[in-house]
């Protein structure tokens, strides 16, 4: 497949809430209360995380029958370290994630060497985990004035 523009839409709601759109799909997006949120739902950098693990597993899933692996279950555990206070403005700190981890949870007769091989090639493959990873051109914004 060639290069493919993938797209979303952000949309303000009530608060601090968000309602972001790709093709026909919605998500509602939020704050917890303690970072002045309605808890409504995954505030961005939990999304993120859900991105990396959900990514990882399609990766998983889709590559395993090439390397002889009978998945019988693959789950991805996800964290990140974030200092809330660059976000609040309370702190000269990174605003994003300062170390991400993940331990990959496989259900399989497969050897261990076949598994480790497996595991490699999904770290390599995952294309989120490359964009976080190895970082990607964040163009300016372009302003559209809405009157």
């Amino acid at each position: 497949m060639p290069m493919t523009t993938f797209k979303a839409i952000a949309r303000k709601k009530e608060g601090l809430a968000v309602e972001a759109e790709a093709r026909d799909f919605k998500v509602l997006i939020d704050e917890p209360e303690e970072l002045g949120g309605t808890n409504r739902g995954m505030n961005p950098v939990e999304l993120l995380l859900c991105s990396l693990g959900a990514c990882q597993t399609i990766v998983a899933s889709a590559f395993a029958g090439e390397f002889g692996i009978n998945l019988e279950d693959f789950w991805v555990e996800v964290e990140g370290d974030l200092d809330t206070d660059g976000f609040l403005g309370l702190a000269d700190v990174r605003m994003g994630y300062s170390n991400i981890r993940f331990n990959m949870h496989i259900k399989s007769d497969a050897s261990e060497e076949t598994i480790k091989e497996f595991v490699e090639f999904i770290e390599k493959r995952c294309p989120v985990g490359d964009s976080i990873g190895n970082g990607v051109k964040l163009d300016k914004a372009k302003i559209t004035i809405e009157k």
